[in-house]
Parts: C-alpha cells; structure tokens; sequence
C-alpha cells in the first residue's frame, strides 16, 4: 500500500513539474517584449529624440572677437579690442521650453506603448489560437481512434462477408479524412509557432498550453472604458498632444520677452586701455509675430480633436463590446446544449448494436461534431475579441 501511496505522489509531482515546465502566456509575452527587434529598434530611436529635444534647449555658444587696427594715419600705437559676450533668451523661455520638451518626451513614450501593445496583443493571438489548435488536436485525435475502431469493425463485418466493399470504402476514406485533419492542425501549429518565434526575435520557444486561463466574462462597460481612458496609449496620446499644444502656446508667449546678451569688453593704445561689461537687447519686434496667434489654433484645433477622437473611439468600443456580449450569449447556450451530450459514444453504440447503418452513423456523427467544431470556433474568436477590448492590458 505504501508503494502505491509514493508512485502516486511521485506521478503527481512529475505533472505538476510538467505543468510548471510549460510557458503561460503572460511569460510568453514577456519574453517577446525582452527580444522583439522592432521593439528595441523603437527603444533606442525614442532615446535619441528624446536627447535631440534636451538638446533645443541649450545655450547658444557665446561669440568671441578681437580688433587689431595697425593702418591708417595715427600718431598714437596700434589700436586693439577684444570682446567675449554671451546671448541667451529671456529666463523665463527656457522653462517653458523645457516643459514642452518634457511633455514632447512623454509623447514618446506613449508612441512606443502604443506600437508595444500592438506587438504583443499580435503575440498573445498567437498564443490564443495555439491553445485552439491544440484543443481541436485534442479533439481530433479522439476521433482518429473512433474512426480506426470504426474500419476494424467494418472490416471484420467485410471478411464475415456481412457487409459490401463500398461500406468498407467508406469506413476507410471517414479514417483517413480524420488523418488528414490532424496533419493540417500540426502543419497549422508549425507555422503559428513559427510566427511567434519571429515576434520574439528569432530565439526559440515552446507553448502547449492547452486550455485558456482567462474568464470569458468582461467587467461592466463603463467600467473597461474608464480604465481605457486612463491607460490606453491610444487614447492618452489624444490628451498628451493637448497639453503639448498647451504648452506651445506658452513658449510661444515667452519668446515675446526680449533676448539678452551680456559679455566682457577691453580696447585702447598703447598706454591707454578701457574695458567693461558688455550688455545688449534683442526686442523681438517682428521675429515673433503671429506665433501666438497660431500657437492658439493649434490649442483650439487639438482639442476639438481629441474630443471628437475620443466619441469615435468610445463608438467603436461600444460596438465591440456589445457584440462580444452577444457573442458570449450565444456562446453559453452551445456550451450548455453541447456539454453531457455524449453524442459521439451515443451514435457508435447505436451503429454496433445494428440500429444504424455506416451512412446514417457518419451523416448523425458530422452534425454533432460540426456543432461541437462552431463551439470551439466561437470560443476562440471570443478569446480574440477580448484580447483587443482588453490591449490596453497588455
């Protein structure tokens, strides 16, 4: 008893190592966003912008000048000045630039969560539809051995002479369609890992997961839009260009403040020097007209935008939702219909015990298993659907 005791923890302990073994989708997203090539191209291109706009804010380099007037009729030495001066905006302009640059910055960042999620919601219906696949393989197989068990019954019932070569025909050509079937999944199984793998930068990896984790059940629509609005890139971006036109328009009336330069300043003969500070101001009559009227448009414009962006985006989300909603329904009742039928096990009896003929018995068998097939089909797109209402997730 006590040998039976330990192999059976050990048989749970190996499944459960095995279990741990295979990757989550969770890890294999995290893995894609460590070794996407698209992903740390982006990281690397929204580094450099980011220190392109650090470096619009800098000092002009200050101007450094020097006479020297040995010609001419003079009684007097040679007459030399030498003069080191700095310009620079008005104080207040680099503040209001350097906000603008920090919120240009955040803009970045968003582009780069943006095209992320769009990266890895692609990864994770990779992961979905391998989890489909591997349930139709799951399916398939069962009935590879049913239709097998189908043809060795026939096959007796041929050599007994109690049935005719086109009911073995059958029987056989039902097998092999079941064959062929199982080729096409692992085929399709190949090439969505294939896709996956070059998501993840060309390294290897491995995903049998075979049944979804996730509820099918949303939270209540106010609900996963009020979330959307705060975390969404998409939408987000939409406020961010806001308040950089915002603060556009407040660089644009700093730079109404006049420009300064301040510098040293020496100059004489021979026996005479004079020097000093240097001071001047640049009155920006003209260079900045029209810059703050146009800074305003632009403010007015952006957000007239986002909120007509925002309503088309809510109507498209609405959309979704409510036809996820349906779907789901429609869903529920297949499954509730479907589950404890038995079907296939129902139909064999019938067809062993002589109350069915082979044609009867596969004509009844597809249209339980098209139904079960559409069940399937249905639940994968749901897991599809729910992956773009829920992107803001990723």
């Amino acid at each position: 008893m006590y040998k039976n005791i330990v192999f059976a923890l050990c048989g749970c302990l190996m499944a459960f190592g095995g279990f741990a073994q295979s990757p989550s989708i969770d890890s294999i997203l995290k893995q894609v966003e460590q070794n996407n090539q698209e992903l740390k191209a982006l990281s690397e291109y929204v580094e450099s912008k980011r220190l392109e706009l650090k470096s619009g804010n800098n000092l002009p380099d200050p101007q450094l000048g020097a006479y020297y007037l040995p010609f001419g009729d003079h009684s007097t030495g040679d007459y030399t000045e030498f003069q080191i001066s700095q310009s620079f905006e008005f104080p207040t302009v680099y503040g209001a630039r350097g906000n603008l640059i920090d919120q240009q910055s955040v803009q970045l960042e968003l582009d780069y969560q943006a095209k992320r999620q769009d990266i890895l919601a692609v990864a994770k219906n990779h992961c979905l539809n391998l989890i489909y696949l591997n349930k139709r393989l799951d399916t398939e197989t069962l009935r590879v051995e049913q239709a097998k068990q189908v043809f060795d019954q026939v096959q007796e019932l041929y050599e007994k002479e109690q049935v005719g070569i086109l009911e073995l025909n059958k029987a056989k050509v039902a097998w092999m369609q079941e064959q062929f079937k199982i080729q096409q999944i692992e085929s399709d199984v190949k090439n969505t890992l294939l896709q996956l793998v070059n998501l993840n930068g060309g390294n290897e990896l491995s995903f049998t997961q075979g049944e979804y984790s996730a509820s099918l059940v949303l939270a209540a629509k106010d609900s996963v839009w009020q979330e959307k609005q705060v975390i969404d890139p998409e939408l987000t971006q939409l406020k961010q260009q806001e308040t950089i036109a915002q603060q556009s328009l407040s660089l644009a009336k700093n730079k109404s403040l006049p420009n300064l330069t301040a510098g040293y300043n020496t100059q004489g003969v021979a026996g005479e020097r004079f020097s000093g500070v240097y001071a001047g101001v640049t009155i920006p009559l003209w260079s900045n007209r029209n810059k703050v009227k146009a800074a305003q448009s632009q403010l007015d414009f952006q957000q007239t935008f986002t909120s007509s962006k925002t309503l088309q985006a809510y109507a498209s989300f609405e959309k979704q939702y409510n036809d996820y909603q349906i779907m789901l329904s429609k869903f529920q009742e297949y499954e509730a219909t479907l589950t404890g039928l038995n079907s296939d096990e129902l139909l064999l009896q019938a067809y062993q015990l002589g109350e069915l003929s082979f044609l009867e018995y596969y004509m009844e068998l597809q249209f339980y298993r098209q139904a079960y097939d559409a069940m399937l089909d249905m639940q994968y797109q749901l897991y599809i659907s729910q992956n773009q209402l829920l992107k803001h997730q990723l």
